[in-house]
């Protein structure tokens, strides 16, 4: 088992092009003190899970575990930026709807029939714009930015950034 090859995987809402670019516009509209690190467009997404390294010869079952999970068509609305603790700058819906609560309870519940860990603490549905921003400032809220979620992916992070592995509809 140590031999293993590894996979760094994760869920997510991926966003269409429009929907990176409204993204990236948000996060441009930061002022971002040195030493900070906003997320790289392609990069901007909504994780639902994050599983971290799991064996290559899972991913068959992950993927079909999870095309089992239905989700249905829903929109999020976006205008709350905040400052998390430890300088981690986000976006968050303005209401979190139903559809998604029941997508991340059924994606876990998937990840839990496989024997994987699911995160324990409450969803916090967010995008992460920028890390290590500890001083920098909240800016005006802008147009309200509508995504149209109509299904979930699984992604891999790897140092050249990340892959749609499958996408699930």
């Amino acid at each position: 088992m140590h031999g293993d090859p590894q996979a760094r995987l994760f869920i997510a809402l991926w966003p269409d092009a429009q929907v990176r670019h409204a993204l990236r516009e948000w996060r441009d509209a930061w002022q971002w003190p040195r030493g900070s690190s906003p997320v790289k467009p392609e990069r901007l997404h909504m994780t639902l899970h994050f599983l971290g390294s799991v064996s290559v010869g899972r991913i068959l079952e992950l993927r079909e575990a999870l095309s089992r999970v239905r989700s249905e068509a829903f929109e999020l609305e976006f205008g709350v930026q905040k400052l998390w603790p430890h300088g981690i700058a986000v976006m968050e819906p303005l209401s979190a709807p139903e559809q998604l609560l029941r997508l991340h309870q059924d994606t876990g519940a998937a990840l839990e029939s496989l024997r994987m860990p699911v995160e324990e603490r409450v969803y916090k549905p967010h995008v992460t714009l920028a890390r290590r921003a500890v001083k920098a400032e909240v800016p005006e809220p802008g147009p309200a930015l509508k995504w149209a979620v109509d299904g979930f992916a699984l992604m891999e992070s790897a140092a050249s950034g990340y892959t749609v592995v499958e996408q699930f509809r």
